[in-house]
């Protein structure tokens, strides 16, 4: 049986009254990426320098941008706003499974999803700001996706293993998120 309290308490945590953060976009990456600003306990310096590479398997939604590409845009943009410059910070894309269709084209994407790729903007942004793009090449070669087939500036590599390999040895960690 359910108190008056705790009736409240449901309602007040599912009303439109409960508190929730604010997320907004930006600085770095304008239209992606949305973050809270955070109270930190222990704030950065500014001097921190991040090479990280994120490793993403699972393809988007086809009227949206990847959930998982925007992670990108929120590191840089949470990262910026916490007094780190974007130049301290290195990131990379490692795409492999059936999130290598959301790196095709508008024209490739529209044959095989009737619509332009939702992911070519930001993906386009990210690459402005230094971030490299891998496909895994067996995944490729599985989904029958060719090099022309590709947005700009994507690069192929051998498989997503040995990408994130040899990302590791120039000293990026992998995000686990």
């Amino acid at each position: 049986m359910k108190t008056p309290a705790s009736i409240l308490l449901t309602i007040l945590l599912n009303s439109p009254l409960a508190l929730s953060a604010e997320f907004s976009k930006g600085p770095v990456i304008k239209n992606y990426g949305g973050v809270a600003e955070v109270k930190q306990t222990v704030p950065l310096s500014g001097q921190e320098r991040f090479k990280v590479v994120f490793d993403v398997s699972d393809q988007g939604d086809k009227d949206k941008a990847n959930r998982r590409f925007e992670s990108l845009a929120r590191f840089l943009n949470m990262q910026a706003r916490a007094g780190v410059p974007p130049e301290q910070i290195a990131l990379a894309l490692v795409v492999h499974g059936k999130a290598g269709f959301d790196l095709l084209n508008d024209q490739q994407f529209e044959e095989k999803f009737g619509a332009k790729n939702p992911n070519a903007p930001l993906l386009k942004a990210l690459q402005e700001h230094g971030v490299t793009i891998h496909l895994c090449g067996q995944s490729a070669a599985y989904h029958r996706i060719e090099n022309t087939h590709l947005l700009p500036g994507i690069n192929m590599a051998l498989s997503a293993m040995t990408a994130n390999a040899l990302l590791q040895q120039q000293g990026y960690t992998l995000n686990p998120f």
